[in-house]
């Protein structure tokens, strides 16, 4: 519990991701909760149970984009902090996310589509923190960089699903 206190500032801007302790129990730990996580949100939205492959796909994109930036930035002896502190962020927004989309997808309204957009704005302006730090970038750099973990992990994972599932 002592590691939560660490990273949960995280989720309101508050720490450097490059201040916080390294831990591959707490990086396991948030892997596993991250899939879980999304595979409800996605479940919940698809009903179909081959949204499983799908979350498989987005974990490995995930991990494998950390690996990738920290690679080219010559950075990967951060790798457990960052990734850690990017899927326990998701997990922290997933939490919150879980009642949103169950509200969308019932409502579908203008209302539960605009808490949905601000609670992903939110998730990515902290991904975009995490790569600022990491990085030494600008701010500006680090939205550009959060906006492609996104489209790579989330965009990504569909198309290749779509392209494989059919």
């Amino acid at each position: 519990m002592e590691i939560f206190r660490h990273y949960f500032p995280l989720c309101w801007f508050n720490v450097s991701v490059l201040d916080l302790p390294r831990s591959t129990r707490f990086f396991k730990n948030n892997a596993i909760f991250y899939f879980i996580a999304v595979f409800f949100i996605q479940f919940n939205m698809s009903d179909d149970i081959d949204s499983a492959f799908e979350v498989l796909l987005e974990t490995l994109l995930t991990l494998g984009f950390i690996a990738l930036v920290l690679l080219l930035n010559r950075t990967f002896n951060t790798f457990i902090q960052v990734a850690s502190a990017i899927l326990f962020c998701e997990n922290v927004v997933a939490i919150f996310l879980i009642p949103i989309v169950f509200w969308v997808t019932v409502a579908e309204d203008t209302p539960s589509y605009a808490t949905l957009a601000l609670f992903l704005i939110w998730d990515m302006a902290i991904i975009a923190r995490i790569f600022k730090d990491v990085l030494q970038v600008n701010t500006p750099a680090s939205l550009v960089v959060s906006l492609f973990y996104f489209l790579t992990t989330y965009g990504g994972a569909y198309g290749i699903y779509s392209l494989v599932g059919g």
